[in-house]
C-alpha cells in the first residue's frame, strides 16, 4: 500500500476507536461525537483508496461525491450509496448547535461505519479485524 494511503487508513481507524468507545460508553456518552467520528471514517476510507487507485478528488467531506469517484474502481461499493450519504450528513448537522445525536442516531451511524470499513479494508488488501 501507498504510503499516503496508509496514513489515511490509521486516521481512519482513529475515528473508527472513537466511534466504538464513544458508543459503548456508559458515563457521559458523546453521540454527536460517535456520528461525526463515523462519518471521518467512512471519508478518510473512501480517500485511501482512492489514493491507492491514483484517482485524483478534491478536498470534501461529501461522501457521495468521493464515492461518485471510487465506484470506478470499486463498483460493488454502489451498495453503499445510502449508507455514505446517511453518514454524509454527520460531518456538519450535530457539529453545531441547533440539534443533537441520540443513541439511535449513534448506533446506526456505527452499524453503516462498520459495514463500510469492512468494504474499504477488504479493498485495500486488510485483514478484517
Amino acid at each position: 500500500m501507498k504510503r499516503l494511503a496508509r496514513e489515511w487508513v490509521i486516521k481512519a481507524e482513529g475515528d473508527f476507536a472513537i466511534v466504538e468507545r464513544e458508543c459503548r460508553a456508559r458515563k457521559n456518552p458523546s453521540y454527536d461525537g460517535a456520528c461525526f467520528h463515523a462519518q471521518q471514517c467512512a471519508e478518510k476510507y473512501l480517500k485511501a483508496r482512492l489514493f491507492e487507485a491514483g484517482i485524483e478528488f478534491a478536498k470534501v467531506h461529501d461522501l457521495v461525491a468521493l464515492l461518485n469517484h471510487a465506484v470506478a474502481v470499486e463498483p460493488g461499493w454502489e451498495l453503499f450509496r445510502e449508507d455514505l450519504a446517511y453518514l454524509s450528513d454527520f460531518a456538519v448537522t450535530y457539529r453545531y448547535p441547533g440539534e443533537s445525536a441520540d443513541k439511535q442516531a449513534a448506533d446506526d451511524a456505527r452499524k453503516r461505519c462498520r459495514k463500510f470499513r469492512l468494504a474499504a479494508r477488504a479493498a485495500l488488501e486488510m485483514e478484517a479485524k
